[in-house]
């Protein structure tokens, strides 16, 4: 019965992507898939909890604070992203992958975008699935407090970065410049780091259960993916060139906060 949880995680997961897949066919648009992916967690984790055995017997007030936070993580990044991409075309990233791949899209999407997400948003809820497997038992401790702290952290990071870039873009003055106030003075992807972080904070909740090490596939996937893979690097590239966006490369950190270089130090 220890693996169940996982079995019904990952077909809930298959299930819900291949449904946003079809909805992508009919609105001939894949962003939606970064619309649906906060909101899958939160689907998948609650799914993963009413199926668990013991339910409701088992609850614990570390699986109740552990779905609050998740919660308020995907509803506020799928509505942010909503609210972003409300009456605009196609991501930029997917249009290219459309054009490029061409008469294949359909099928290469299926596989290359939507269940590949799937993929890491099963290894990115491991720490949160091995704690809903967690039968009743064990008091709070201070790795909880910490893990929280570190959430917290996370979260109004990105929070507030986003609102910020939010603002930013609204103002027509600013039109075709780069964000360089705020957080964005310290980080170039303040709102990625911030993501990052509320991962490491459940991973460290995490630690309190059996098995719990195994976690650290968690924010150790999304870290890679946002700075190595589909974050960071597709819109640096994005952004290759722009006299603005070079100088604010040259005195700002890629991804970790930190205070702006000196004309000195370059």
């Amino acid at each position: 019965m220890s693996g169940q949880i996982f079995f019904i995680a990952a077909l809930t997961i298959f299930i819900y992507l291949s449904l946003i897949f079809l909805v992508s066919l009919f609105k001939k648009n894949a962003s939606i898939v970064d619309v649906a992916w906060g909101v899958g967690f939160v689907l998948v984790l609650l799914v993963s909890l009413l199926t668990s055995p013991g339910f409701p017997g088992q609850m614990t007030g570390r699986k109740l604070l552990l779905i609050i936070m998740i919660a308020a993580w995907g509803f506020r990044l799928s509505w942010h992203i909503y609210q972003r991409n409300k009456g605009k075309p196609e991501d930029f990233r997917y249009a290219n992958w459309r054009q490029k791949w061409g008469k294949w899209f359909s099928l290469r999407s299926y596989f290359q975008i939507f269940l590949l997400q799937g993929f890491f948003m099963f290894l990115i809820l491991l720490p949160a699935l091995l704690i809903i497997r967690q039968p009743a038992g064990g008091g709070w401790i201070w790795l909880d407090s910490l893990g929280v702290l570190v959430w917290i952290l996370g979260f109004l990071f990105e929070a507030r970065a986003d609102a910020e870039l939010e603002r930013f873009k609204a103002d027509p003055t600013n039109k075709g410049k780069i964000i360089k106030s705020g957080l964005w003075r310290y980080s170039r992807h303040p709102n990625y780091f911030g993501e990052a972080l509320m991962w490491w904070g459940i991973f460290i909740i995490g630690l309190n259960v059996r098995s719990g090490w195994l976690g650290i596939i968690s924010p150790l996937t999304i870290t890679i993916l946002l700075t190595r893979v589909s974050g960071i690097p597709l819109l640096e590239k994005k952004y290759a060139g722009n006299p603005e966006y070079e100088t604010y490369k040259a005195v700002t950190s890629t991804f970790f906060p930190w205070p702006p270089k000196k004309a000195a130090d370059l």
